[in-house]
Order: structure tokens, then C-alpha cells, then sequence
């Protein structure tokens, strides 16, 4: 019984969540960035948290 609440109680935060986010801002997909940019043209933005900043490491 718990299971099932605990579940029901998560499946209907997330439908609220998702619910909120989308009254406040409609989806619009022709402003939306692409889902796979594999050869879109579309540069990369942000970065990768692994990368070195540029003239890290020389003295």
C-alpha cells in the first residue's frame, strides 16, 4: 500500500511540475535548440566541465 502512494504522490509532482513549466512558458518549437545537432550546422554552446581552461598548464 505505501509503494502506491509513495508512487501516486510522485507521478502527480511530476505532472504538476510539468504542468507549471508549460502554463508559464508554452513550448514553442521554432525557438526550441535541436535535439541531436549531428551535423546541423548549428556551433556548440557551453562547455565541458573536463576542459582546461585556455593556457592552463603553461608557464
Amino acid at each position: 500500500m505505501t509503494r502506491l502512494v509513495t508512487a501516486t504522490i510522485a507521478v502527480l509532482g511530476i505532472a504538476a511540475l510539468i504542468a507549471l513549466d508549460a502554463s508559464a512558458t508554452p513550448p514553442n518549437p521554432y525557438k526550441a535548440p535541436p535535439l541531436l545537432a549531428l551535423g546541423s550546422g548549428t556551433a556548440p554552446s557551453g562547455g565541458f566541465c573536463g576542459a582546461l581552461p585556455d593556457g592552463a598548464g603553461t608557464n
